[in-house]
């Protein structure tokens, strides 16, 4: 992810090595001035006055906070080792970018939320808490570009409960409220930093000054300390709940001065429940997106034929339980819902109208759905995920794909303005389109030799599901 002009993403770089912390003890002398308990009586424990509501805020979220280490793989094979590779066998190994963050466990099961632009398009991803105990691999689960928002699962080697942070309600924020900001800024270990609320949604004013505007969309801002290395760390208020994902600053050349942003919970508890609860759980196919924050989870959408669909779930139903257990959180809903129905039909109470019902519902494998015949059935054609893009590997003939030229070996650069990773997103795309809607295709047309001969946009017409 690219900074916003004006700001600087809070993202560590070229960080080797951690710092290792440890936690300091509480000082056992008494506290100055007090006086000595009289001979004989029960000396109660003395107060400490330093153990505020920042000290005691900080001990209950730190074992959540984790920093995070990812390694990139770089091919710099020059044109001459390629020739070497392809004639002589020759193989030049390829060199490693490592990067840091952080990030905030919000599930015992090892769920982590950070930046999307801490884990985006790495090789491998490590956590480690602040208690020193060896790294942890970790895997991305979902991604929001949109809201720069990242949830990662870790995979320890052996089962293990975490300690997961409490959120904030959404808009439950003072401004001047005392925050604190947490994280591993430069790969500095358990690093805490304390400053005030400074603002509860801040956007561009236009006012910056030439090149310097600042593509923000309804962050907090905070004079807490934040630094590279940050980003991804949470932001919490004396309760010691999360109130936002630390994500930039302002920069320092320009004279700014303790000007942080962070991510509000709002827009996590939006990103979590666009990317978890919308066209499927954990690579299978629900069909029904969920409303953000509530309790009960609340459904806002239904795609049609999908198996929510076909269960009866309406918008508006109250999800109350699966196969009789809460449904919990969004991520705690995920959990139980894809480890119940994916062999089997699950039964789902429903809360509709005041009123109790049950659906019994079966997921679907997504890729046995979202696949090139879904594509031929819509667009007229088949394609193949190549470096970049797709290439076209078959077209009707009476197709609407036929009827904007588009022919086997032409380069597909993106869909609907979008690069999905695969044939399953590509499809998602093109099933979330009406029957008639034309859908834009990014055309390549390349002559075998590498030349370039012409670049289009290709609007194809939808046939029907």
């Amino acid at each position: 992810m690219t900074a916003p002009r004006g700001l600087v993403l809070a993202l560590g770089l070229g960080i080797s090595t951690l710092i290792g912390g440890r936690s300091l003890g509480a000082d056992e002398d008494p506290v100055p001035g007090s006086l000595p308990a009289p001979e004989g009586s029960v000396q109660e424990p003395s107060l400490d006055v330093r153990r505020d509501a920042t000290v005691i805020a900080v001990e209950r979220v730190m074992p959540s906070v984790v920093n995070i280490a990812t390694r990139t793989w770089v091919n710099s094979e020059t044109a001459y080792e390629r020739m070497l590779r392809e004639f002589y066998g020759y193989r030049k190994e390829p060199s490693a970018n490592y990067n840091r963050g952080s990030g905030v466990v919000i599930s015992e099961d090892g769920y982590v939320l950070t930046n999307v632009h801490v884990v985006q398009g790495v090789d491998d991803i490590w956590v480690q808490f602040n208690d020193d105990s060896e790294p942890i691999a970790a895997e991305r689960v979902a991604l929001s570009q949109e809201k720069d928002v990242a949830l990662l699962r870790l995979k320890p080697t052996k089962p293990r409960k975490f300690r997961a942070l409490k959120f904030a309600k959404d808009d439950d924020l003072l401004l001047g409220e005392t925050v604190i900001a947490l994280g591993y800024p430069f790969g500095l270990s358990g690093s805490v930093s304390r400053g005030i609320l400074s603002s509860k949604s801040r956007r561009s004013s236009g006012n910056e000054g030439p090149g310097e505007r600042l593509d923000i969309g309804d962050w907090l801002q905070t004079d807490a300390a934040i630094n590279p290395g940050n980003s991804g760390g949470p932001l919490v208020n004396l309760r010691g709940e999360l109130i936002g994902l630390n994500v930039a600053v302002l920069r320092p050349d320009i004279g700014a001065q303790g000007i942080g942003f962070a991510i509000p919970i709002r827009r996590v508890n939006q990103a979590l429940a666009e990317t978890l609860t919308g066209e499927s759980v954990d690579r299978y196919w629900f069909g029904a997106r969920l409303k953000p924050g509530l309790r009960p989870l609340t459904v806002q959408s239904i795609q049609p034929g999908s198996p929510a669909d076909k269960a009866g779930i309406e918008v508006g139903d109250a999800i109350l339980s699966v196969d009789g257990k809460p449904a919990g959180s969004v991520i705690d809903f995920n959990r139980t819902l894809v480890a119940a129905a994916k062999d089997r039909e699950v039964e789902l109470t429903l809360r509709r109208h005041g009123e109790t019902r049950t659906a019994s519902l079966r997921l679907v494998d997504e890729r046995n759905f979202f696949n090139n015949e879904l594509l031929r059935r819509r667009l007229g054609l088949t394609l193949k995920r190549v470096d970049g893009g797709f290439m076209v590997q078959s077209v009707d003939r009476s197709g609407p794909a036929a009827a904007v030229r588009l022919q086997p070996g032409h380069f597909v650069g993106a869909i609907d303005g979008q690069q999905p990773d695969d044939i399953v997103g590509a499809a998602k795309l093109v099933y979330n389109k009406a029957h008639g809607d034309l859908i834009p295709l990014q055309v390549l047309v390349v002559e075998r030799s590498g030349f370039l001969v012409n670049r289009y946009t290709a609007e194809v017409k939808l046939k029907s599901r």
